[in-house]
C-alpha cells in the first residue's frame, strides 16, 4: 500500500487536445496556456495540430486521420476539440467512443457536426458579437454609415457569413451597412484595404491566418496585420484580441482565447474531477 500510494496521489488525468490550427497561432497558444494554468499539475496534456489554416483543404481529412491515430495511441481520459474543423472531421468518430469530449471555439451549431445520439460531448461556443461590436464602433464613430468586415476564406469565416450574415454579403445593423468580404489571397486583401477610403468609414479585421500569397503559400499573419495597420486609409478594429495592439488594430469588442480556455477547463473539471457526465452539462455560449 505504501509503495502504491504515491502513484495514486500523483496520478495525472490525461487530456488530448486536437487543434484545428497550429501552435504558433495566438488563439491556440492562448487557450492552451489558459487550460494548463486553470487545470494545474494534476493534468497531463498531449497535442495534435491539424494545421488547417496553412494546409490546403484537400489535406484536412488526412490530418484528422492522423489525429485519430494519435488518440488511439495516447488513450486519454478526455479529448478537447479546438474549433470547428476538429469537431467537423472527428465528431462522428468520437461519438462511437465512451471518451468524454469538450469542444471549444466552435462557431457553427455543434449539432451540425455531432450525431444526435451522442452523449459524450459538451463545450464552449464562440460567437463574434457582430451587432454589439457595430454598436460599440457607432459610439466611437457616430457618423459612420458603412463598415467593411474582412476575413480570410477558411471554415470559420464561411460559418460566420452563414450564421451571422445569413449567407448575405451585407447586413444593416443599427442603420450602419456592414459588408463582409471573404478573401483568400494577399493581393485581394491589399486591394480591399487600399481601396476602402471613400467606400467605408471603418474596417473590422476578422481572421486572416489562412490568407495565401501568389504561390499559394500561407502569409505571415503578423506581417499581414502590420501591413494593414500601416496602410489602411480608414480606422481598423477587430473581433479577436490577437489582432489588437501596436502595429495592429486600434481595438474592439473582442473575443479572447484565454477566456475560451478558462471556460473549457471548468467543463473538464466537472467531468474528470466531479464525475459529471457530459450529457448533463449544458454547453456554454
Amino acid at each position: 500500500l505504501l509503495l502504491l500510494l504515491p502513484f495514486a496521489v500523483f496520478a495525472q488525468k490525461r487530456v488530448f487536445v486536437i487543434e484545428s490550427y497550429h501552435a504558433e497561432f495566438a488563439w491556440d497558444a492562448s487557450y492552451k496556456r489558459a487550460m494548463k494554468e486553470s487545470l494545474g499539475p494534476g493534468y497531463q496534456f498531449d497535442y495534435f495540430e491539424m494545421n488547417t489554416k496553412r494546409l490546403s483543404k484537400d489535406q484536412h481529412r488526412k490530418m484528422a486521420d492522423l489525429a485519430w491515430e494519435k488518440y488511439l495511441a495516447v488513450k486519454p481520459d478526455l479529448v478537447v476539440l479546438g474549433d470547428d474543423a476538429a469537431l467537423e472531421f472527428l465528431a462522428h468518430r468520437f461519438a462511437r467512443t465512451q471518451t468524454p469530449v469538450v469542444y471549444l471555439g466552435v462557431n457553427n451549431n455543434p449539432r451540425y457536426y455531432i450525431p444526435n445520439t451522442a452523449e459524450n460531448f459538451t463545450g464552449v461556443m464562440e460567437r463574434p458579437l457582430l451587432k454589439r461590436s457595430i454598436a460599440f464602433l457607432h459610439d466611437l464613430l457616430p457618423t459612420a454609415k458603412r463598415i467593411l468586415v474582412l476575413f480570410d476564406d477558411d471554415v470559420t469565416a464561411q460559418v460566420i457569413r452563414k450564421e451571422i450574415f445569413a449567407g448575405k454579403s451585407s447586413v444593416d445593423v443599427l442603420g450602419v451597412m456592414v459588408e463582409i468580404r471573404l478573401l483568400d489571397n494577399l493581393k485581394l486583401w491589399k486591394e480591399a484595404v487600399i481601396s476602402s477610403k471613400g467606400q467605408y468609414d471603418a474596417c473590422v479585421i476578422g481572421l486572416y491566418q489562412a490568407v495565401k500569397d501568389a504561390d499559394g503559400k500561407p502569409v505571415d499573419a503578423d506581417e499581414l496585420i502590420t501591413w494593414v495597420s500601416r496602410n489602411s486609409p480608414i480606422p481598423t478594429f477587430a473581433f479577436w484580441d490577437f489582432a489588437v495592439g501596436a502595429d495592429k488594430t486600434a481595438g474592439g469588442l473582442i473575443l479572447s482565447g484565454k477566456d475560451m480556455g478558462v471556460q473549457a477547463s471548468s467543463l473538464v473539471k466537472k467531468i474528470l474531477d466531479d464525475g459529471v457526465a457530459p450529457r448533463e452539462i449544458m454547453p456554454i455560449y
